[in-house]
């Protein structure tokens, strides 16, 4: 059984995967899985725009029901007067009710504050992983870049707790390619994980992904294979599909859209597969 947030995130996979086609990740191109094409002239970095909580927060409240948008404009009335402790559990609970609802700019950056009270190495991961998860959903390319930044900042201050660990690595180097002139920092990076877990799930997802958008499919193919064959999800079965339907390898890729279908369960999955196969079976 799909949990509510659960079917959010699997309702959302195809749009996920455009978004992560459509990033602006420069020097991602062929030859080599991510290599950049032109080292001699790096490109510039993007505008960084201050992020508003307030306006985080009632932009991402428009898309509530009632009940769920009078419960968190409460903590937030709660927290105006709030300090000490009663201010961190606040904070915590508004983390959460963003996190429920998989809204995850406003969730990142009360997990930001969490860790600013408790600078822990396990707070600064989570706001990294937070801030991950916001500009990978996020549609807004202004805001998108002050995401990026605000991860890269949070896994520098785990490092610096708790130096070198394969998760602070993973988290860089996704954001590294995703939101630096420099994208074969991240891609070094996110290669030693692999050389040094090769069942790295988060890694190889990436390295996967950063090898569709850079046209490498054959890469892309061997990636998702290994991320299905330690935890298969729909969403890895999704990209499979994909890349091989980018291969024009039409069997493989019915056969992995069905997979897709049968592991999500959901309607709106089921009707974009449906739709697939009557297309590649023509």
């Amino acid at each position: 059984m799909f949990s509510r947030k659960q079917i959010i995130v699997v309702g959302s996979v195809v749009i996920l995967l455009g978004l992560m086609l459509s990033l602006d990740i420069q020097g991602l191109v062929k030859p080599g899985e991510g290599a950049p094409s032109n080292a001699s002239a790096p490109a510039e970095a993007p505008i960084v725009k201050q992020i508003s909580l307030d306006e985080v927060s009632q932009t991402a409240k428009e898309g509530l029901n009632a009940s769920l948008k009078a419960q968190i404009s409460d903590l937030e009335a709660q927290l105006k007067s709030a300090s000490g402790n009663d201010q961190l559990d606040l904070y915590k609970k508004l983390a959460q009710q963003w996190d429920d609802v998989n809204l995850a700019t406003p969730s990142s950056l009360y997990f930001e504050m969490i860790a600013e009270k408790v600078p822990a190495f396990d707070s600064w991961l989570k706001a990294g992983d937070k801030f991950t998860d916001a500009y990978q959903q996020s549609m807004d390319t202004l805001v998108q870049p002050a995401l990026v930044q605000k991860a890269i900042s949070s896994y520098q201050k785990a490092d610096k707790l708790k130096p070198n660990t394969l998760e602070v690595k993973t988290g860089l180097g996704i954001a590294y390619v995703t939101g630096t002139p420099n994208p074969m920092q991240g891609i070094t990076l996110l290669l030693d994980v692999v050389k040094q877990d090769p069942k790295n799930l988060k890694a190889n997802l990436n390295l996967g992904l950063f090898s569709m958008k850079s046209g490498q499919f054959d890469k892309a193919v061997e990636r998702f294979k290994t991320v299905i064959a330690i935890a298969p999800s729909a969403e890895a079965w999704f990209y499979l599909a994909s890349s091989f339907e980018s291969m024009d390898k039409k069997t493989e890729a019915i056969a992995a859209y069905l997979k897709t279908k049968e592991i999500a369960a959901d309607p709106n999955m089921s009707q974009f597969v449906d739709r697939k196969i009557n297309e590649l079976s023509n």
